[in-house]
């Protein structure tokens, strides 16, 4: 059986769907440029102005997050996600490869995960040089 939302008769997984559907208007948007789109004015903007919105809507969640009811963050969460999902659609990167990354990261430790990344980073040439003059 699926878990359901807090009040709510929806399945979280069917909840969740919104995000694909969300994701493929964007893509939509972006391939017909239908006028008067607001995601065809951000992508037309380029990156300083997805960027600046994606900036501003973190700002607004944090803000909403401690001084604002929990309805407003959900609503600042919302304008964040649908923000974010324009960033990945300009770049070209799939809700799927996101859930893939949580997928991977699911049943670690953050401060695993953090650790396991860092491990695998590549050294510095900086680094390198300085350990070859010793």
């Amino acid at each position: 059986m699926a878990a359901k939302r807090a009040g709510s008769g929806e399945s979280i997984e069917h909840t969740a769907m919104i995000l694909d559907q969300l994701f493929g208007v964007i893509r939509s948007r972006a391939a017909e440029r239908p006028k008067g789109s607001y995601v065809v004015s951000l992508l037309d903007g380029g990156w300083q102005a997805i960027e600046a919105k994606v900036r501003e809507e973190a700002a607004e969640v944090v803000a909403a997050a401690k001084h604002e009811s929990d309805a407003a963050l959900a609503h600042e969460a919302a304008d964040l996600l649908f923000h974010l999902w324009v960033l990945l659609a300009s770049r070209g990167v799939e809700p799927g490869d996101v859930y893939a990354e949580l997928g991977r990261r699911f049943g670690l430790g953050g401060l695993e995960e953090k650790a396991a990344r860092a491990a695998a980073r590549p050294a510095s040439p900086v680094s390198a040089s300085e350990d070859d003059s010793e």
